[in-house]
């Protein structure tokens, strides 16, 4: 269960769009408080100190009582003695991990400080969806409390500033009139905002109303001096004679940025006013600019899998399978992680899939049908089902029969998906790479020759053909910066980290990594981000341990705390190695389930060999060898394009030196 937490506002908690009941106001502050603290240790003595002015006796006990219902309401499936994984007990005091994307207080920072960085075209959408977080003043409940007030103070200052960068970024594209409305309101609630006053100025100028923007102005001037006492500083009073001399450095930005902003503008007001509210026209237009958003950036991504199944949704209320098939078959976005960025919406979305391939007539598009089957190879990524490869099967040879360069992209993206029935099959997934390069480029079709050059720079990877892998990284560098693609270079930086791990640079490795991790931030790829940096850093010690020295390193230490995500079970035996119960990493170990069929597959087998040689399991090492024969030839991970645990048939000469031994297994290189 992923529980997510709310301070924008009132205290709250909920999962899966459901709110935990979090009792009452003193379980709540406790709540806000380790939320104050940002994951670290807050101790008992101290909540005491912050929960009473006087504390009763049994104030202790009382605080461990509210500690003890958090963790039922917040964990409810945790087994009585299992250890708590989200509101943990360390050392003196508690502390709550919750995901970094977890507290929308996090998330709302994140966005502010991400949109600084980007283009106006882009950094308006993070920064609506950053201040739409809000629900009222931060820790509404605690305005009262010394341990709230700084981080009140502080949020709610960057949510004033967030509000004017939003309104310079109005102004940058062209957008003046956007942009007073809200700054009038702004300004009504913090008239001693300059730089507000500056802007509301600026904004009306812009569309011509010198008179009214002059009024702002010596309006500012009275305000300041009647609430402040004070004179309005010197970018107030030189835009004032600025805007009397009317300097042409007042003028709006000229340029292709503020011309395509106009005339988006001026282009959805009249398709507005043209196409009408129920038209079925519109969810095909709208479908078709949830495909285009997907590839702008986190923000973006994150609202196109948002408004996507609402979508698909509106589309099967009108009954008609053909406009459901070409609802769902429009959103062809290419995609490279074989994990799902949100399963239960993969699940719905095939679903819906299957509905509309059951409800079309037998003389259905032949084109429709290929793109609901390649969607469901998609989205069924990871998956032992076998619905899968047949799908990816069956909508690949509709494509040929066809002669679609666009439908035979999509449908090479499933065969992709579905390219992990084993280990080993990186050449497969190089040629579907390459094919895919060849068809995008003959055919424009840009978004598709990144993910050609994405796959081939996994598989070359997997094959230690680096230098091809390099080729294929600025490939994917040069096209994302001349088609505005963003998220292309999260994968490029991560393969320059574990270029650096493969080549015996640890700690430039490390570094790295995480500096990669720290650009995944607000990406909107949590089915990439989650547990991928403290994977990578297990791998990277494990690596380390078995060929970068000449002493047994001993048993690799990880941080049983951190999120782990989908690779918490591979991380536990060496937790429990680290703190010496052999016995107990013995039992995880054989209860482990196959891994996922994914890009991280023949990491997750190596890392069970490396603890099942460390704990003498020959049963496991026998299942980790008929695992990992196939990929003899590759580098363990490194066909994840991200992480790498050196040779594969390095750990299978170790498993087979383990096996011939069976007193005294091997220990790792």
């Amino acid at each position: 269960m992923r529980v997510a937490f709310g301070v924008l506002g009132p205290t709250v908690a909920e999962s899966d769009g459901r709110a935990l009941a979090l009792k009452g106001p003193r379980h709540r502050a406790v709540l806000a408080r380790l939320v104050v603290a940002r994951r670290r240790v807050v101790p008992v003595t101290h909540l005491v100190g912050d929960l009473w002015t006087d504390p009763p006796p049994g104030a202790v006990g009382a605080v461990q009582t509210f500690v003890a219902a958090l963790r039922r309401v917040l964990e409810p499936d945790r087994p009585s003695r299992a250890p708590a994984r989200l509101l943990i007990t360390d050392g003196p005091g508690y502390a709550l991990r919750p995901e970094p994307d977890a507290v929308d207080a996090w998330r709302f920072e994140t966005a502010v400080g991400a949109a600084a960085r980007l283009p106006a075209t882009q950094a308006l959408p993070r920064l609506e969806e950053a201040l739409a977080l809000w629900r009222g003043p931060a820790y509404a409940e605690f305005e009262d409390e010394d341990w709230a007030r700084g981080e009140r103070s502080r949020l709610a200052e960057l949510r004033l500033q967030a509000v004017e960068q939003r309104a310079w970024t109005q102004l940058d594209l062209g957008l003046a009139a956007e942009a007073v409305p809200d700054l009038d309101v702004h300004l009504a609630a913090h008239p001693w905002r300059e730089d507000a006053w500056r802007l509301l100025a600026l904004a009306l100028y812009r569309q011509d109303r010198q008179g009214d923007a002059l009024g702002v102005l010596r309006r500012a001037r009275a305000v300041l001096a009647d609430q402040l006492g004070v004179d309005p500083g010197p970018r107030l009073r030189r835009l004032e004679a600025d805007i009397l001399a009317q300097d042409p450095g007042l003028d709006p930005p000229a340029g292709p940025t503020a011309t395509a902003a106009r005339l988006w503008t001026r282009t959805a007001a009249a398709y507005d006013r043209t196409v009408a509210a129920g038209a079925r026209a519109r969810l095909e237009t709208t479908v078709s600019l949830i495909r285009n958003l997907a590839v702008t950036g986190g923000g973006g991504l994150a609202a196109a899998r948002q408004h996507r199944m609402e979508a698909i949704a509106a589309a099967e209320e009108f009954g008609d399978p053909d406009l459901t098939a070409r609802v769902i078959g429009a959103y062809d976005v290419p995609a490279i992680w074989t994990r799902s960025d949100d399963p239960e919406l993969a699940r719905r979305i095939v679903d819906a899939a299957e509905r509309a391939l059951t409800a079309s007539p037998g003389d259905a598009h032949e084109a429709s049908r290929c793109r609901l089957l390649a969607t469901i190879a998609l989205e069924t990524r990871g998956s032992r089902a076998p619905r899968g490869p047949q799908a990816a099967r069956e909508a690949e040879e509709i494509a040929r029969r066809l002669d679609d360069p666009a439908l035979l992209a999509f449908a090479l993206n499933g065969a992709f998906m579905q390219s992990f029935t084993r280990a080993g099959l990186a050449p497969r997934r190089d040629e579907i790479g390459a094919e895919l390069v060849e068809l995008a480029a003959r055919h424009d079709l840009v978004t598709y020759e990144v993910l050609g050059h994405l796959i081939r720079l996994q598989a070359r990877g997997a094959l230690a053909d680096f230098a091809a892998a390099d080729r294929h990284a600025a490939a994917v560098d040069r096209l994302a910066e001349r088609h505005e693609l963003p998220l292309a270079g999260v994968f490029t930086q991560w393969y320059r980290a574990l270029r650096l791990a493969a080549s015996g640079q640890p700690a430039g490795a490390e570094t790295a990594y995480r500096d990669a991790a720290a650009r995944l931030d607000g990406a909107g790829m949590p089915g990439l981000e989650r547990g991928l940096l403290p994977l990578a850093l297990l791998c990277l010690r494990v690596q380390r341990g078995r060929t970068w020295s000449d002493t047994d390193p001993g048993p690799v230490e990880i941080d049983p705390g951190a999120d782990w995500g989908p690779y918490r079970p591979w991380a536990a035996p060496f937790a429990l190695l680290a703190s010496g119960r052999r016995a107990e990493a013995r039992a995880v170990l054989r209860a482990l389930p196959e891994p996922p069929r994914d890009l991280m597959y023949e990491a997750c087998c190596c890392l069970e060999a490396v603890v099942a040689l460390e704990v003498g399991d020959r049963d496991v090492l026998e299942r980790a060898r008929t695992r990992l024969l196939p990929a003899a030839g590759e580098l363990a991970g490194a066909g994840s394009g991200l992480i790498t645990l050196g040779p594969v048939e390095d750990h299978l000469a170790d498993i087979t030196s383990a096996l011939r031994a069976p007193t005294s297994p091997v220990p790792p290189r």
